[in-house]
């Protein structure tokens, strides 16, 4: 068998990850795309495992294994901590997500989610 092939197809499976995840704004699909790297990961392992005779017998085979273990906690999390965002959001943009505490406390308590860049922007009272 010619591992060219198997190399190049994940390599391309794994910049089309990469792409999704830096051009996307929607949460499930930036997890799909990163589906799409785990799978690129695990095409490379049997392809490696079939090609190259290692010490450990079906090497590849079992790590792949657990990238296909590990894929499946990820999504799981994953698509709770989605619907959750859904839940309190009404929207699944990754742009609109809060990470500061200060932001999550303002759309806990329902009022409207401004960034504060600069504190220059910002009131006397709170710099």
């Amino acid at each position: 068998m010619r591992p060219v092939i198997p190399y190049v197809t994940a390599a391309l499976l794994f910049g089309l990850g990469v792409y999704g995840v830096l051009r996307r704004r929607n949460a499930v699909l930036v997890l799909m795309a990163v589906e799409l790297m785990l799978n690129a990961v695990n095409l490379i392992l049997v392809t490696a495992d079939t090609t190259v005779r290692a010490q450990l017998p079906h090497g590849g085979q079992v790590f792949a294994l657990f990238v296909i273990v590990l894929a499946a906690a990820e999504i799981g999390v994953g698509l709770a901590i989605v619907l959750q965002l859904y839940r309190l959001r009404a929207s699944v943009a990754v742009d609109e997500v809060p990470l500061t505490e200060r932001a999550a406390e303002t759309v806990a308590a329902g009022g409207p989610v401004r960034a504060a860049a600069d504190p220059v922007d910002r009131p006397e009272g709170e710099r």
